[in-house]
C-alpha cells in the first residue's frame, strides 16, 4: 500500500511538473509573455497584446507539442531496447533507425552534388525533409525486421544493428565529402536537431505515428517484464519470444523513426530518461515504467526546449546539444551511482 501511495504521489507531481513546464515553455523566449497571462489563455481570456497570441499559437505552442511528443516516443524507445537487450546504455537508434532517417535526408539534400541527382528544392520545405527522413527510417526498419526474422539472438542482432548504422553513416560521410557547402550545412544544421519546424497539420502525422508505435507496447505489456530475466526464462513462462521481439522492433523503429523525421536526431533522451524512472519510481515493473518514463521524457525535453531558448535573447541553442550536456552528465552519474548488472 506504502509503494502504491508512493506511486500515486510521484505520478502526481509529475503531472502537476509537466502542467507548470508546459505553461514555462509557452511563456519563456525572446519575448517574455507573464505566465499568468499564458494560463489565462488556456481559460478562455485574451492576452492583453495581440502579438502574443500570435507568437503563442503559430510558434510556440507547435514547438512544445513537438517537445512532447518527441520526449514520449524518444524515452518509451530508449526503454523497449534497455528491457530488449537487457542493456544499460542501449538506446533507440543502436537498431541504425536514426542513421537511415540521416541518409534519407542526406540524399535529398546532397546526392546532387554527388550523383547530379537533383532532388532537393528550396521551395518543398519542412515536409520533403520529413517524407525523406521517414523513407530511410523505414527502409532500415525493414531490413532489421528481416534480421529479426533470420537472427535468433538478441545481442546478435543488437550487432547487426550497429553495423547497419556504422554502414548508413559511412554513405553519409560520402556525400558530405561531394557536397556544396550550402548543402553540408543545411544537412548539419538539421543534424543539430530543432522542436520548432513542424506546424499543427504537421503534428497530426506525429501524433498518428507515436499512437501506432504504441499499439504494440500496450498489447503485449505483460510480457515485457518476463524478457528481462532472459529470453529463455520468458519462453519458459509462456510468452511468445518471436512475436515480441518483432512487436519491440517494429514499436522502436515507428516511434524513434518519426521523431528523428519530424525533429531530427536528438541524443540521450532515450538512454538518460528511462534510467531516471527507475531511480525516481523505484520499480522495474513496466507497468508502472512505460507511463513513468513517458511523463519524464515529456518533462525533460520541455525544460531543455526551455532552456535552448536562451529567455531573453533572440539566439537559441540546436537542441540536440542542450539534451547532451543534460542527459551526459546525467548518465555518467547513473553509472557511478547504480549497480546495472542488478537490474539487467
Amino acid at each position: 500500500m506504502k509503494n502504491n501511495s508512493s506511486t500515486y504521489f510521484l505520478f502526481t507531481f509529475g503531472i502537476l511538473s509537466f502542467i507548470l513546464l508546459f505553461g514555462a515553455n509557452l511563456a519563456l523566449g525572446s519575448v517574455h509573455i507573464p505566465l499568468g497571462e499564458v494560463m489565462g489563455w488556456f481559460f478562455g481570456q485574451e492576452f492583453s497584446k495581440n502579438s502574443w497570441e500570435t507568437i503563442v499559437t503559430e510558434y510556440r505552442l507547435p514547438k512544445a507539442y513537438t517537445a512532447i511528443l518527441a520526449g514520449i516516443t524518444l524515452s518509451i524507445s530508449g526503454l523497449q531496447m534497455q528491457t530488449f537487450f537487457r542493456n544499460p546504455l542501449a538506446g533507440p537508434f543502436v537498431l541504425g533507425i536514426s542513421a537511415g532517417a540521416g541518409l534519407g535526408v542526406a540524399i535529398m539534400m546532397m546526392a546532387s552534388s554527388a550523383f547530379g541527382w537533383m532532388i532537393y528544392s528550396q521551395g518543398i520545405g519542412h515536409w520533403s525533409t520529413i517524407v525523406a527522413a521517414s523513407s530511410g527510417a523505414i527502409l532500415v526498419l525493414l531490413m532489421m525486421s528481416l534480421m529479426a526474422w533470420r537472427v535468433k539472438d538478441s545481442m546478435t542482432l543488437l550487432i547487426v544493428g550497429l553495423m547497419f548504422g556504422s554502414a548508413v553513416s559511412a554513405v553519409i560521410s560520402v556525400l558530405a565529402y561531394f557536397a556544396e557547402a550550402d548543402q553540408l550545412k543545411l544537412f548539419t544544421i538539421w543534424s543539430m536537431g530543432s522542436l520548432g519546424g513542424s506546424q499543427f497539420n504537421q503534428l497530426w502525422g506525429f501524433g498518428f505515428a507515436v499512437f501506432l508505435g504504441l499499439v504494440p507496447i500496450i498489447l503485449m505489456l505483460k510480457s515485457y517484464n518476463a524478457m528481462l530475466l532472459g529470453e529463455a526464462y520468458a519462453e519458459s513462462m509462456g510468452v511468445n519470444i518471436k512475436k515480441l521481439r518483432w512487436a519491440m522492433i517494429i514499436s522502436t523503429g515507428i516511434l524513434a523513426g518519426s521523431a528523428t523525421a519530424f525533429c531530427g536526431p536528438i541524443a540521450f533522451i532515450g538512454i538518460a530518461v528511462p534510467h531516471m524512472a527507475r531511480l525516481v519510481f523505484k520499480t522495474g515493473d513496466h507497468r508502472v515504467l512505460f507511463p513513468a518514463t513517458a511523463l519524464i521524457g515529456a518533462n525533460v525535453l520541455l525544460v531543455c526546449d526551455a532552456i535552448s531558448q536562451l529567455p531573453g535573447s533572440a539566439q537559441t541553442l540546436p537542441i540536440n546539444a542542450v539534451t547532451s550536456l543534460v542527459g551526459a552528465p546525467m548518465v555518467i552519474w547513473l553509472i557511478l551511482r547504480r549497480n546495472f548488472s542488478k537490474e539487467f
